[in-house]
């Protein structure tokens, strides 16, 4: 069973929470409400997001402050953050959201499908991310647990390997694909960065695993998960 994304949804106003998930439901992800900058900061303390919608006008801690706590946080620095505003102030405003961490700025009131699109962008490469975290820690006990037979010229378990390649080569066809829509939409700078540093870490993998198969003749070195 693939496990859902969660997305966090952070707006001071009951109303536009439940506009939100309403526009969101059909990605069919986990929506998780946070009413202020303090209670979103306290779930991104247990839970992992593929995106946060972050509204800029709340009372208390607003949205520019909230992202520079996020950004500061090692475990969350790398979440994208899609800022939500009720006032245009101009360009000035939208650079300070840039510049908060931000890799979205949309004013209200939003086209639905356009946000649901940015957002499904990056649900779909947490998804894949996750995936490739989930390769590579069977690719680590594989190494852990038989590098030494490797090393001897031993061969590896087939059934195991065979179902290594088929499940990265599954990955890595997705990967590929949400590469060309990437490309056809002309999307967000921020997006097409994090595809191409997935695909650089499945190549990484691959190459591990490669050097797994028979006939190699060496160890494979342990792939990162940065």
């Amino acid at each position: 069973m693939v496990q859902k994304a969660k997305i966090l949804l952070v707006d001071d106003r009951p109303e536009n929470l439940l506009a939100l998930e309403a526009i969101l439901s059909a990605l069919d992800q986990t929506l998780v409400r946070a009413s202020s900058g303090e209670e979103a900061l306290k779930a991104l303390l247990t839970d992992d997001f593929a995106v946060i919608l972050l509204d800029v006008q709340m009372p208390g801690m607003d949205g520019f402050e909230t992202a520079a706590h996020i950004k500061r946080r090692e475990r969350t620095r790398d979440i994208p953050i899609i800022f939500l505003t009720a006032i245009n102030h101009g360009p000035h405003h939208t650079f300070r959201g840039y510049a908060a961490g931000a890799v979205d700025y949309i004013s209200k009131p939003f086209d639905p499908w356009v946000l649901r699109a940015k957002v499904s962008v990056f649900v779909e490469l947490y998804m894949k991310n996750c995936q490739l975290r989930e390769q590579a820690a069977l690719l680590r006990l594989q190494l852990e647990g038989g590098g030494k037979a490797v090393a001897g010229g031993a061969k590896e378990s087939p059934g195991l390997l065979a179902e290594l390649s088929a499940r990265l080569a599954a990955v890595e066809e997705q990967a590929e694909a949400l590469s060309k829509q990437l490309d056809d939409d002309s999307a967000d700078a921020a997006a097409v960065a994090t595809a191409a540093h997935l695909e650089r870490k499945l190549t990484g993998l691959r190459r591990a695993l490669d050097a797994l198969e028979p006939g190699t003749g060496g160890t494979a070195p342990v792939p990162s998960q940065n």
